[in-house]
């Protein structure tokens, strides 16, 4: 995610380099056509163009809409996460506290370990958010360089073992690294955990049930984040926008020519080198029509995946590490053993 107020023109400017150098390069080949060797029939009316190009507005404009409310959601569900973390952390304190027997002597221990296996959940279902999807643009760009913001994705910076194992026995981390999905294992470790702390009366069967049901909520958060990051958006709307602003890319050129010529013809009247040379203006003209739906294009193919490690990203990874700080500084954890905040790297949070 970045953090500033908006993006520097630079920084577009960059991001789409390739496709602008294009377009002045089709731009000026059409008119090179026209003008120098004198190919006059190189044109079209430009009515049927701009319908055409309403057409690629109203289609952008919807794919950008879902692509927005895909981020969206991806952020309210880990908002959600947030929540749920932080209650259940407190309401597994307030159960040893309330049932206060004898038998809760090793309270302390209990609570240190089931928070710390959350935390191993968040890390391992931040992980899972991140790995590469075919669909997903890093997974084309694996080996590329980030130049127009470069930035550090710290799943991809640390293998998952070495930050799991901290935060699980040796037992436990054995049988999470076992499992397809690690993050619904260590919900499964957290059920088992409290049934038995039920058996053994260490805390009441009412703070069972509704520690069951926080953990419930975990899944199905944790599913609802599994079912964006795993279900792409629909391709038939992608990829028919993509044709369509090509299509209207190539025909662009052409319609807009003719409206150049007629007014360089007119201002030659009164002005006559202005009217000899004004057909030149129509290739920045064209490029920057051409750019600015391309850009659009981009806007929406760019938000499309909030968890592919990408600059427009939903945040998991300071939202996780920020939630973990939280939740151990709730139980007195050693400053020493809570961990640090990821760096923003220009700009960037991740």
């Amino acid at each position: 995610m970045y953090t500033q107020r908006r993006f520097p023109m630079r920084a577009v400017i960059i991001w789409t380099r390739r496709e602008l150098i294009f377009f002045v390069c089709l731009s000026a080949l059409v008119t090179v056509l026209y003008e120098i060797l004198d190919i006059k029939w190189l044109q079209l009316p430009f009515t049927p163009v701009g319908v055409v190009g309403t057409a690629v507005a109203f289609l952008i404009g919807f794919q950008n809409n879902a692509a927005y409310d895909r981020i969206w959601e991806a952020r309210k569900i880990w908002g959600g996460i947030v929540n749920v973390s932080r209650s259940f952390v407190i309401t597994v304190k307030d159960s040893f506290y309330i049932h206060n027997t004898s038998e809760a002597k090793d309270e302390k221990e209990n609570i240190r370990i089931i928070t710390r296996r959350h935390v191993a959940w968040l890390t391992a279902l931040r992980y899972a958010m991140r790995t590469k999807k075919q669909w997903e643009a890093s997974y084309h760009q694996e080996g590329k360089k980030k130049v127009t913001f470069p930035y550090n994705v710290p799943e991809y910076e640390t293998p998952i073992e070495d930050e799991l194992r901290p935060y699980l026995s040796e037992e436990d981390f054995e049988y999470v690294m076992r499992m397809d999905n690690k993050p619904n294992a260590i919900i499964n470790l957290q059920s088992m955990h409290l049934r038995k702390l039920a058996d053994e009366g260490k805390i009441w069967d009412f703070s069972l049930l509704r520690m069951q049901e926080m953990l419930q909520e975990m899944t199905a958060l944790q599913g609802k984040s599994e079912r964006i990051k795993n279900f792409p958006y629909p391709k038939q709307y992608g990829s028919i926008g993509y044709h369509f602003v090509h299509i209207f890319m190539w025909l662009l050129p052409f319609a807009i020519i003719p409206s150049f010529a007629s007014m360089g013809a007119a201002l030659g009247k009164s002005y006559e080198i202005v009217g000899e040379y004004f057909i030149w203006v129509n290739i920045p003209f064209t490029a920057l029509v051409i750019w600015v739906f391309n850009t659009m294009l981009r806007i929406g193919l760019a938000g499309e995946n909030p968890f592919e490690g990408s600059v427009n990203d939903v945040p998991i990874s300071n939202i996780s590490r920020g939630i973990s700080r939280d939740i151990l500084q709730l139980i007195d954890e050693d400053p020493k053993d809570i961990p640090e905040p990821f760096d923003n790297i220009n700009n960037v949070q991740m």
